[in-house]
């Protein structure tokens, strides 16, 4: 395999991992979660800066769907994950502990909304080159041939992990963490660290998977035509 792009799915592969540790805030505490996401913005620059030829290619060639749904996906994450990063300065007590603001509720509530949001776009992210990933893992493993029941295997696998999480998104009410933050709201489902890894790592299947086939199906109905 190339070494730029073992390079690229290993930073992303810590990404994925230290951004599933800083949502996890009331399980890691407020230390943790501070430092974890100081070196998740480091690799963030690190993975903008390895793909920096991307933003140059934006105004270039051909308009697709997957090339607009690509492009407005990856703004709106870099712009969210730009937004966390800002607002945790004020906020921070440990890593930043000397800039603090008397009244810093607006700024957490920007900070966690937009952290939630980052979250789904990472997902969709990663669904959008969801294929590629998958033939690098192929070609890492050896696995070149096709196997039915291997395939039949991994999609019921993906149907569970999406029902899965769809009912951890409202258990966990996900929806409303999207809208508005509640600084006094329950987070008893948080306590169990193997709990919210597995929970939040279904919630991600859901739009990796939803991302991935969605375009599957696009490619389908444009080849037909």
């Amino acid at each position: 395999m190339n070494r730029n792009i073992l390079i690229r799915l290993v930073i992303d592969l810590a990404m994925t991992v230290l951004m599933l540790v800083v949502m996890a805030y009331h399980v890691t505490g407020n230390a943790i979660h501070e430092l974890v996401g100081a070196v998740l913005f480091m690799l963030f620059i690190f993975h903008n800066i390895l793909n920096r030829r991307w933003y140059k290619t934006i105004i270039r060639g051909k308009y697709n769907v997957r090339r607009i749904l690509k492009i407005v996906v990856n703004l709106l994450f870099l712009v969210s994950m730009v937004v966390v990063m800002i607002s945790s300065v004020p906020i921070s007590r440990d890593v930043f502990p000397y800039f603090p603001i008397n009244n810093d509720m607006i700024v957490r509530q920007i900070h966690v909304l937009t952290a939630y949001w980052g979250f789904i776009f990472m997902a969709v992210h990663i669904g959008l080159s969801w294929g590629t990933i998958i033939n690098a893992v192929r070609k890492m493993t050896g696995i070149t041939g096709m196997s039915r029941m291997r395939t039949i295997v991994l999609r019921v696998l993906a149907v569970l992990i999406v029902v899965y999480g769809v009912h951890t998104s409202f258990e966990r009410d996900l929806g409303s963490k999207l809208i508005i933050y509640d600084p006094f709201g329950s987070y008893i489902l948080d306590n169990s660290a193997m709990g919210f890894l597995i929970d939040y790592l279904s919630i991600m299947g859901i739009y990796i998977c939803g991302t991935h086939y969605a375009l599957k199906f696009v490619r389908s109905e444009v080849g037909k035509d």
